[in-house]
């Protein structure tokens, strides 16, 4: 079985936590350090990924960070769980199923507390499905990048954000659907403290033991 060991980091600036991705990627290829995820929160930042289009960026001026991951624009901050896993996948390299079993981690975690989300088709990311409450609504964003068959960035789980932040953009590209929290759909404070264990579980079921054989994961799944 691989291993997967955890960084509960705190509050890391963007351009920090992204400098030791790199360091980490790094020895993660060079075989120094076993399969790793960073676990933190951000001040308040908005991120670009490769696919962002300017219609979805802010009016108001507000920096936005360009990064090389997949996906469109986003925003982090306290309160949301960010998570980089920094694995090394077997071949032949299946980007797609990285990124669902990440979605698998989360929807388990979030089972966990009391909320049900689903994987929506065409739709990267984790979701509550439209119910009385209002339309379909992400809880959690993944963008990912695969270098040398090792992944870096990751997942960003809203537990109790200032979800006002996500007004200012059109959330990865988004604009048929709403942004919510754990807290909001529970009416209780979920802390990203109270979510960190249960996220490391999931991830450690869902991260470890990927064989190259069943290492295909449909996209519709």
């Amino acid at each position: 079985m691989t291993e997967l060991r955890f960084e509960r980091l705190g509050l890391v600036p963007y351009d920090d936590a992204w400098a030791l991705q790199r360091e980490t990627h790094a020895r993660r290829v060079a075989d120094d350090i076993p399969d790793t995820c960073l676990l933190l929160q951000h001040p308040a930042v908005f991120t670009a990924g490769k696919r962002t289009q300017a219609f979805e960026r802010p009016v108001d001026g507000t920096p936005v960070v360009e990064v090389d991951r997949g996906g469109r624009i986003t925003w982090h901050g306290p309160g949301q769980l960010v998570g980089y896993p920094i694995v090394k996948l077997p071949m032949p390299i299946d980007a797609v199923g990285h990124v669902r079993r990440m979605e698998q981690a989360l929807i388990g975690a979030s089972a966990d507390i009391g909320v049900r989300t689903v994987q929506i088709p065409g739709r990267s990311g984790v979701w509550v499905p439209a119910d009385d409450n209002g339309p379909d609504r992400k809880v959690a964003a993944i963008g990912v990048r695969i270098s040398r068959c090792t992944t870096m960035h990751g997942f960003a789980l809203n537990c109790d954000p200032d979800l006002s932040w996500f007004g200012r953009i059109v959330p990865c590209g988004i604009d048929d659907a709403e942004v919510t929290s754990l807290s909001a759909e529970l009416s209780r404070d979920v802390t990203v403290d109270e979510m960190l264990p249960i996220v490391e579980s999931h991830l450690t079921r869902t991260l470890t033991a990927v064989a190259p054989s069943a290492n295909r994961v449909p996209l519709n799944a």
